[in-house]
């Protein structure tokens, strides 16, 4: 299994909206065709945090062909006015937003 986290800041009374666009999204054959497997969205404060779950370690090739959808760029257009990046000093794309693990543990 192949797992994204992608962090950013957010206001916190907008997670209804915020939900409210990934659930139309992941009603349609948008995370079939990413092969998602699993999608949370969790909030702490200011900070989002969006976790996605792939089937296979396909998922950054998924990730990638998502691009050219426009139905996932224009979620990223209609959640502008309530998720802003981390450090939007050096963000440039998503990709820049994407946590990198340090630590795994897994049930034998």
């Amino acid at each position: 299994m192949f797992s994204t986290l992608i962090g950013a800041r957010f206001d916190p009374p907008h997670q209804p909206d915020i939900a409210k666009l990934f659930g139309e999204s992941d009603s349609s054959d948008v995370p079939e065709r990413m092969g998602t497997l699993r999608r949370q969205l969790i909030g702490h404060h200011d900070l989002y945090s969006h976790l996605q779950n792939f089937t296979s370690e396909d998922g950054k090739q998924a990730i990638e062909a998502a691009r050219t959808d426009p139905r996932p760029q224009q979620i990223s257009a209609d959640m502008r006015p309530f998720v802003e990046a981390y450090d939007p000093v050096t963000w440039r794309s998503p990709a820049d937003a994407m946590a990198t693990g340090f630590y795994h543990r897994e049930r034998s």
